[in-house]
């Protein structure tokens, strides 16, 4: 990234020296990216991030479509750049069914297609949830899709989540449009990238140049396209590996919190990110929890960093049927590709002890509060008249 963060400041588009060789360099990141997930360098088209990739292909696949249908089927648990994005679509007359997921945050192929219609124009689904971890059938669903729904009804998979440790291969996935993020590479903050299947049909979102091939107005970030495409090399080359070694972390950290009363694993026990570890800690806000590990070096969340300091509940975990005070209890940490075990051990030992106190704490306010409303009770009932109350 550095030289053209530098000396390299050429615009893409400009027909000098300096504009050739990043034009140069942007292909080359076109090419290296697609081919990191099979797919050919005119497919790829360079975003900001995930969030623009997924608005880019939600809007742009709606408006698309528009004179087919109105139709547009999802699950309860997708990001909110998905549910947000679909949420806008509908003051502007498209119809959003979203399907319902089992406890372990799963959608039903099955569900997907009852759902679809004559009018269906876009079905969305995440890879893997980025909250809990579960993986989503993805390929069935797009089965289901091609076999069931109109001609012309595209599939957009959401792998921002799923990138860095499960096999983004668009053949094998079928869809028409997936969307990746840089920063969830370990690469640049502020890059992104949406396939878009070669013959498939997008309105561009933002209007300017001619840039990505009509789809995405506006100068490319060079250096961020350089940084994401060698981040989604390095995570393709070393996936399976890290994928193994991640498997074992997360599965100790997991064992030493369900070992504590209260603490439940949430997400799919098994077809799940191998990084990710997702509990519900019963009768503790989670956030209290996050702001202790801070104080002792470790980072965690409540849920997604998109939605820290949100005062509702995970919508994930309230779709998988969790009541809202248990999923204020969520704890999430995400373990990645230089994660050592080292820390894993520190935090192995570190994070039951600061969850037991957390749990012990919140038990003695509860205790403290429950005697201050006995109290306050047997006061109220000893100031009735002619009461034989006293205190």
């Amino acid at each position: 990234m550095l030289p053209f963060l530098g000396a390299e400041f050429g615009n893409p588009s400009s027909p000098h020296a300096w504009g050739r060789r990043a034009r140069a360099a942007l292909d080359e990141a076109h090419e290296r990216i697609g081919a990191a997930i099979g797919a050919g360098p005119r497919e790829i088209v360079i975003t900001s991030g995930g969030t623009e990739a997924l608005n880019l292909a939600l809007k742009g696949a709606a408006w698309a479509g528009k004179a087919r249908g109105h139709r547009i089927l999802t699950t309860k648990v997708e990001h909110h750049a998905v549910l947000h994005s679909l949420q806008y679509l509908e003051k502007f007359g498209f119809e959003v069914v979203e399907i319902p997921v089992d406890r372990y945050g799963r959608v039903d192929p099955d569900d997907i297609e009852a759902a679809l219609s004559e009018r269906s124009i876009l079905v969305v689904i995440g890879h893997a949830n980025n909250e809990v971890g579960t993986v989503q059938p993805v390929a069935e669903v797009v089965r289901r899709v091609r076999a069931h729904a109109p001609k012309g009804c595209l599939v957009l998979v959401d792998a921002v989540a799923s990138a860095p440790y499960l096999k983004v291969d668009v053949t094998g996935l079928g869809a028409d449009l997936v969307a990746i993020a840089g920063h969830k590479l370990e690469g640049p903050k502020g890059a992104g990238a949406l396939y878009v299947r070669a013959g498939t049909h997008i309105l561009g979102q933002q209007q300017g140049g001619t840039q990505e091939r009509y789809r995405r107005a506006g100068t490319e970030d060079v250096a961020a396209a350089l940084g994401m495409a060698v981040a989604l090399e390095l995570a393709v080359a070393e996936r399976d590996a890290t994928a193994r070694r991640l498997r074992k972390a997360r599965d100790r950290l997991t064992a030493a919190l369900v070992a504590l009363d209260g603490v439940e694993s949430t997400g799919h026990p098994k077809d799940r990110l191998p990084g990710l570890v997702s509990v519900i800690v019963r009768d503790v806000d989670g956030a209290s929890i996050v702001v202790k590990l801070d104080l002792e070096g470790v980072a965690a969340s409540v849920g997604s960093a998109c939605t820290t300091g949100s005062a509702e509940p995970s919508h994930v975990l309230t779709a998988m049927g969790y009541p809202e005070d248990e999923a204020r209890g969520a704890l999430r940490f995400s373990l990645g590709r230089t994660t050592t075990d080292e820390e894993v051990d520190q935090v192995v030992e570190l994070v039951p002890r600061v969850v037991k106190a957390a749990c012990d704490a919140a038990a003695a306010l509860a205790a403290e509060r429950a005697a201050a409303a006995a109290a306050a009770e047997t006061a109220a009932r000893a100031a009735e008249p002619g009461s034989m109350v006293r205190s």
